[in-house]
């Protein structure tokens, strides 16, 4: 049995590795490479940058293609670019713009996951005639005492990109290898100056790939010019307090930047976003406490665990990417999930994605569509 779970020799194992331009891919398919493989490097095109967003380079165009080219002529094995801009454009952009006027806060990097790279290039994988699909994620494949494959989280959960990987599907699991999971970054940057990469010392990208000064406002403008609608901020208790120059500019539990004089609140005290209702092109804002949620509502449910008892399953949540999971019991509730929190959360966004976890364990995951307080007695129903 091979490194990659083959009863066959390396050489005759032949593997597709995604190759954004970045060290962790570079390092994924030249490690691959040097333990005998048959490694095929595919980049995606995505998008021209600047066509598509006014915006200057970032991965998955310009430098990155020319990087991850770079890397695999170096290393001595065979890579193609594949133009995937209007894939992405209909499954990801369109997409991103859409949510915000929604009143969502949307995560175009699971969108991009689930379409154009895990459906899409898997296609591609297949018909270069690949045993696998090998990526550069932050995430662990393991196989249960079923011989079934499964996700965990990284063993660095500081750079675990298992809430991003969430709406992986079992079938594309079966055909997906994580070589890093197992890694810490600074490991990957050793293994990346061992073999000479180019990327070795290459920044990590912090923003959409798209949206590379954080301007989503911008981004989300050019493509749908009517996202400035004015409207009013209204308080909770009903008050117009302001006027807001478009919804796309607030999110959920936002406090600066509102635009409210003050007086509003009793002592001034802070007002946040707490809801965002696109249909009246409505901010609604309030006190902190207003905030407060006990009931996620989830849709389009990827789910790879048992199935969920009547009386519910404890589990472990995260609802942003960056936080640290936090207990919670999940229902089903149709072809949807229910989830129900013990102690009541802020700052959760519809648009944004809960995923679920049995300790280290991704047991699946979906969009939040909207949030509910009960009381005590009821939540923990």
């Amino acid at each position: 049995m091979n490194s990659l779970g083959f009863n066959k020799d390396p050489k005759d194992t032949r593997v597709v590795v995604a190759m954004s331009g970045g060290v962790d891919s570079s390092v994924v398919a030249s490690l691959l490479h040097e333990e005998g493989y048959d490694v095929v490097g595919v980049t995606l095109q995505l998008y021209d940058h600047g066509a598509a967003t006014a915006q200057g380079k970032t991965c998955c165009a310009g430098q990155d293609i020319h990087d991850a080219r770079r890397v695999a002529e170096d290393q001595g094995f065979p890579h193609y670019v594949l133009d995937y801009e209007s894939n992405f454009r209909d499954s990801v952009i369109e997409d991103f713009a859409d949510s915000y006027l929604r009143g969502e806060t949307p995560i175009p990097c699971v969108r991009c996951n689930q379409t154009v790279k895990f459906r899409d290039l898997l296609e591609v994988a297949h018909d270069l005639g690949a045993d696998c699909m090998a990526t550069g994620h932050y995430i662990q494949r393991g196989i249960d005492d079923h011989g079934k494959a499964y996700l965990q989280r990284a063993i660095d959960h500081g750079k675990d990109q298992s809430y991003f990987l969430f709406a992986t599907t079992q079938e594309q699991l079966d055909f997906l290898r994580f070589p890093l999971g197992g890694w810490s970054k600074d490991k990957t940057r050793l293994e990346a100056q061992r073999l000479g990469l180019l990327t070795a010392e290459k920044p990590d990208s912090q923003d959409i790939c798209f949206v590379p000064d954080g301007n989503y406002a911008k981004i989300v403008k050019k493509i749908r010019p009517q996202a400035e609608n004015k409207g009013d901020i209204v308080h909770v208790d009903g008050r117009i307090v302001g006027q807001h120059n478009g919804i796309i500019h607030y999110t959920i539990g936002q406090r600066k930047g509102l635009g409210i004089g003050g007086g509003v609140s009793e002592n001034n005290e802070p007002l946040y976003v707490i809801r965002l209702n696109a249909a009246d092109n409505q901010v609604i804002v309030g006190p902190k406490e207003s905030l407060a949620r006990n009931i996620i509502h989830v849709s389009e449910c990827n789910w790879l665990g048992a199935d969920v008892p009547q009386e519910g399953l404890p589990i472990m949540l995260k609802f942003r990417s960056v936080m640290t999971p936090t207990p919670a019991r999940l229902h089903q509730d149709g072809d949807a999930m229910r989830v129900h929190l013990p102690e009541a959360q802020y700052g959760i966004s519809p648009g944004q994605a809960a995923v679920f976890y049995d300790g280290s364990r991704v047991l699946g995951g979906g969009w939040i569509t909207g949030t509910d307080r009960a009381d005590d007695e009821a939540s923990a129903a």
